[in-house]
């Protein structure tokens, strides 16, 4: 079995445990089976089984945060 592919995005204005949550909320209702590691303190979201990157990075910016590659 193969793992599951991820997506990580560097999110810089990502400051706390709040943004943190409102990232993976937002990208686990618009990606729903998509496992999300939102980490404050590297500034750091990896996003497993997502297929689409480009989905996922406006799914970020439309909760209010600038991804860019990690």
């Amino acid at each position: 079995m193969s793992e599951p592919s991820t997506i990580t995005f560097r999110v810089a204005d990502m400051n706390c445990g709040h943004c943190a949550a409102a990232i993976t909320k937002a990208v686990e209702a618009g990606a729903p089976g998509a496992k999300v590691t939102a980490d404050p303190a590297s500034k750091l979201v990896s996003v497993q089984h997502a297929a689409d990157v480009e989905a996922i990075k406006g799914l970020i910016a439309a909760a209010g945060y600038t991804p860019s590659a990690a």
